[in-house]
């Protein structure tokens, strides 16, 4: 537990650390065992704290599981809304979005692989909310394929929702296949699957 200092800010600093740190080590111990066969007792003894101490940070399993789940989703859809309003056409706002969230799904690897694998674990009402956000990216990407038909980049037998089916499906398909120490690096992987994507609907001539 964290120790108070002074006026008690420290406290507080210390005690966000330390929550922090319990929500990484829950979603290292998810991923390589997997929720279900993973305890409370597995994460404590990762952050080397007493079973109950752990409690006073979370109040069970589902609250850690929706912690590591929510925290990677919310930053993942900052990814997407910083590509709303853009003005560059939507093949390259296309190639944009598609590499970015190549990117930092790379970055966290752990928390997305536990985001595919367990979501399904939580509670029905937490569930809910995480396929709500879910949602934003099928939506968008459906938009930019759309928003490509109108402006004659992208070709007309392109169906938006197959697309944006295929097109979320590959990219998010790297959690089972990306090692850091593969041989190529993680910006041509990038780019190269952004162009992928780019190429399997653009029109002819562009």
């Amino acid at each position: 537990m964290a120790v108070t200092q002074g006026n008690g800010r420290s406290r507080a600093k210390s005690g966000s650390d330390r929550r922090q740190e319990i929500i990484e080590a829950a979603a290292s111990i998810f991923m390589s065992k997997g929720y279900e066969a993973t305890s409370i007792q597995d994460v404590a003894d990762a952050v080397d704290i007493l079973k109950g101490s752990l409690y006073y940070y979370i109040k069970s399993k589902d609250d850690l599981l929706y912690e590591v789940i929510q925290e990677v989703h919310l930053r993942g859809l900052e990814n997407l809304d910083s590509q709303r309003g853009k003005s560059d056409g939507a093949l390259k706002r296309l190639h944009t979005f598609v590499y970015r969230h190549i990117m930092f799904n790379a970055s966290h690897l752990a928390k997305m692989t536990v985001f595919f694998h367990d979501f399904r674990s939580l509670s029905e009402p937490r569930r809910e909310i995480i396929i709500e956000e879910r949602d934003r990216y099928d939506t968008f990407v459906r938009e930019l394929i759309a928003e490509g038909k109108d402006e004659g980049v992208i070709r007309d037998d392109v169906d938006p929702r197959l697309a944006a089916f295929s097109i979320l499906g590959s990219v998010n398909w790297l959690y089972q296949w990306y090692r850091e120490d593969g041989p190529r690096p993680i910006e041509e992987i990038a780019d190269e699957l952004a162009t992928l994507a780019v190429n399997s609907v653009k029109a002819e001539g562009m």
